[in-house]
């Protein structure tokens, strides 16, 4: 099978569109499944345990890095933290899947560098970053401090942007959803 043990990493900074992306993606290709991260946020009204994310004490999540059961993992910010299990892609390979992982830019890295060729890394990168703030804004789930933080933070990965295989600009969501599409098409066909 061609796409054995392969894997997409989606990655952006927080509000560039990276979710919104990799939604299409899981609609698109029947072969591709998400992810699920681990997280020891609360959830937001919307999301259910073990489908946005396995919501998991602080507590629980230290005893997983013990016992090594994270492929990549971060503490994104203070006291937060979010990390994709091994567990997870095994069970995504074992149904015959491609896992695409819907991740931070730092944990993106580290995946990308255990996979290699097997992985195919995008960034999405927000068109600027008073879009990105704008785009915060609008969300409705921020603090001004938040925002200010997520900002800081996304300049911060946007420097980081050309150590993945492709970037790919968010200005208009169609748009970058098919460019991403193309290039995935063609990693899938590889």
């Amino acid at each position: 099978m061609a796409n054995k043990n392969k894997l997409i990493i989606i990655t952006a900074p927080s509000g560039a569109g990276k979710s919104s992306i990799t939604k299409y993606l899981i609609e698109q290709f029947p072969q591709l499944t998400f992810s699920v991260s681990a997280a020891t946020r609360s959830p937001r009204n919307y999301e259910q345990h073990g489908m946005h994310y396995y919501f998991i004490s602080v507590e629980e999540f230290q005893q997983k890095i013990k016992d090594d059961a994270f492929i990549e993992w971060e503490m994104v910010y203070e006291g937060r933290y979010y990390g994709t299990l091994k567990s997870e892609i095994f069970r995504i390979w074992d149904e015959q899947k491609v896992p695409v992982l819907d991740i931070d830019v730092q944990g993106a890295i580290h995946v990308q560098q255990q996979f290699k060729e097997n992985a195919l890394s995008i960034f999405i990168e927000p068109p600027s970053i008073e879009e990105l703030e704008r785009r915060l804004h609008t969300r409705a789930t921020e603090t001004p401090e938040t925002i200010a933080t997520r900002l800081g933070k996304a300049n911060y990965e946007i420097s980081f942007r050309h150590q993945f295989n492709k970037i790919v600009v968010n200005d208009v969501l169609d748009k970058a959803c098919a460019e991403t599409a193309h290039i995935i098409r063609e990693f899938l066909a590889s």
